[in-house]
């Protein structure tokens, strides 16, 4: 991507949280300001500003076996149009690059044309569902399920220890662990709707079965992020009632550094929120 004139890529810290999550809110996305803070303590955010104003940003959040994820590329309506993302999205490649880093990011289609010629791979189809929910929950069952079982699981399926990441969701107040029949998944809070995911599970049946188990201990919307080849699981979900909201498509630019061992049910979520 050609960089341009224009205000100047900051870094920023901490005190942005409020100033990105304004960003994330008026996209319709599901952040909140302790995702932020993820992102601005673990990761780097750059950002651009006109006056006091941050009007766009892009982030780089660094895992294990030198890979790091693209997120929370945010331009503000007004700002649109001007070369901004593209600005903010080389200096997170460029940070990449210098530190031998694969970069991964979540495509909206259009975002894989823009990333394709890039050099960025197609790897996981994903689909985003929602479910609306306002009727009476039932309490939730009791689980035996650990931080440690969820965060075994999840490197099995990615190749990546996202331990902190997951320590950090998981220790929110409202998250929960929920497991049952080799099934288990982290329920966590979002800006307008509850996530689940990531979801791991030895087949669909299972994966299905511990999805309604949440349901019917939840009261409001829910979303989830499937993927989208474990085709019986996502054919399950829509004939319950969850409707797909739009497709992502999962990208890496450099070489892969982990092979995984099995395939998740469904995902921490696209920007994880």
């Amino acid at each position: 991507m050609a960089a341009t004139d224009g205000p100047p890529v900051l870094k920023l810290g901490l005190d942005d949280a409020m100033a990105g999550l304004v960003l994330s809110t008026e996209a319709h996305w599901n952040q909140t300001e302790e995702d932020w803070r993820i992102f601005l303590r673990d990761g780097v955010v750059f950002g651009i500003r006109t006056g006091v104003l941050l009007v766009a940003t892009a982030a780089l959040l660094p895992y294990s076996g030198n890979n790091a994820w693209i997120s929370m590329v945010l331009v503000t309506a007004s700002h649109r149009r001007r070369g901004l993302a593209t600005r903010l999205v080389d200096a997170c490649l460029e940070t990449a690059r210098k530190n031998g880093l694969t970069s991964w990011l979540d495509a909206t289609p259009d975002g894989v044309a823009v990333y394709g010629p890039l050099g960025f791979t197609p790897t996981l189809q994903l689909r985003r569902l929602k479910l609306t929910k306002q009727t009476r929950a039932e309490a939730p069952p009791p689980s035996s399920a650990s931080i440690d079982a969820l965060r075994a699981r999840d490197r099995r399926a990615t190749g990546f220890d996202r331990s902190a990441l997951l320590s950090a969701f998981a220790q929110r107040s409202g998250s929960r662990i929920v497991s049952a029949n080799g099934a288990i998944a982290l329920v966590r809070d979002g800006r307008t709707a509850r996530h689940i995911g990531p979801l791991f599970a030895d087949n669909a049946a299972a994966a299905l079965a511990l999805v309604q188990t949440i349901v019917r201990s939840e009261t409001g919307p829910l979303l989830l992020d499937a993927v989208a080849p474990q085709a019986a699981f996502l054919e399950g979900l829509t004939t319950s009632g969850w409707t797909i909201e739009r497709p992502f498509q999962r990208m890496r630019l450099g070489p892969a550094t982990a092979m995984a061992e099995e395939m998740p049910f469904a995902v921490a979520g696209p920007e994880f929120g």
